[in-house]
């Protein structure tokens, strides 16, 4: 039995923070991004330019360490394809979905986590498990489903990307935890460098014009760069790679939290029935996991 005080213990409480503090940045991070949308900025640009300012302030000390990611370089890689499309998927789908909806629908992560433990970690399928897929799967519908159409068709580019960034969200998780203790410059880093890598690409492949730079839009993406893109990745990651996946993916639920009321209070979006009700069933599903995770400790 660990006592409050043991260092064990410690750091499960800083990691449980530094997920919460991470998952309300996160929530309403949708704001300031919007804001430079309404000044002429497209998300591709915002993406690249915002992580473009936070990586400038860890390529030296990256540098300086590079053994150590080239000892890792397999696990960075995957990071970064994965916390890359994560973070660029998540992007877009804020700016082109309602703020609610695509945070409910990112945070089918945690049933993604169970399904991964099961085909690439090769655990058996419990009932819970099976439950909280079931329950998540009904949740998706029902946010989804239209009676007067077939869901599917009615899914949006935003439903598709918020999808896709919880999917890679979940297989991040899982790297992060794999790669253990290790400097985590070089896991924000990878994170950051997918990000640059998939805007460039995007805007090879969509003309998307330049935005103009004033010293008003300039020092709004330089701020959420550093610190605020660099604290909400940093206490992500630290949270990720000190707590099992499924506490934290369950802690990252705060996101959904930050996001609705940021939305509430700053926006004229409105929040549908049969949305309420799948969102329900989403938060049901995650916290039915984490109780599956708490029993398998026990």
């Amino acid at each position: 039995m660990l006592s409050t005080s043991s260092p064990q213990m410690r750091s499960q409480y800083l990691a449980s923070i530094s997920c919460i503090i991470a998952a309300i940045l996160w929530g309403v991070l949708w704001y300031p991004l919007r804001l430079l949308e309404a000044m002429g900025f497209h998300g591709l640009w915002s993406a690249l330019l915002l992580y473009c300012s936070a990586i400038f302030f860890i390529i030296i000390p990256c540098w300086q360490k590079r053994s150590v990611f080239l000892a890792n370089k397999i696990e960075y890689a995957l990071i970064s394809l994965f916390a890359g499309w994560t973070n660029f998927a998540f992007i877009l789908a804020m700016l082109e979905g309602e703020v609610v909806r695509v945070l409910l629908l990112f945070y089918l992560s945690p049933i993604w986590a169970i399904l991964m433990a099961i085909f690439i970690l090769g655990e058996r399928l419990t009932l819970t498990s099976a439950i909280a897929l079931i329950i998540a799967m009904l949740g998706a519908i029902l946010m989804l489903w239209q009676t007067d159409l077939d869901y599917m068709v009615l899914m949006s580019r935003a439903d598709l990307f918020a999808i896709s960034s919880g999917l890679t969200f979940a297989m991040t998780n899982i790297v992060v935890r794999k790669t253990g203790n290790v400097p985590i410059q070089f896991k924000m880093g990878s994170a950051w460098a997918g990000v640059i890598v998939l805007t460039l690409l995007g805007l090879f492949i969509v003309e998307v014009p330049r935005p103009p730079i004033t010293i008003q839009s300039g020092l709004l993406v330089f701020l959420l760069g550093f610190p605020f893109m660099f604290v909400m990745t940093w206490t992500a990651q630290y949270g990720v790679t000190h707590l099992p996946i499924q506490r934290s993916s369950i802690l990252f639920l705060m996101e959904v939290v930050a996001g609705a009321v940021s939305a509430a209070l700053l926006t004229n979006e409105i929040v549908q029935k049969n949305e309420y009700f799948g969102g329900v069933l989403i938060i049901a599903a995650g916290l039915i996991s984490v109780l599956k995770s708490d029993n398998t400790r026990d």
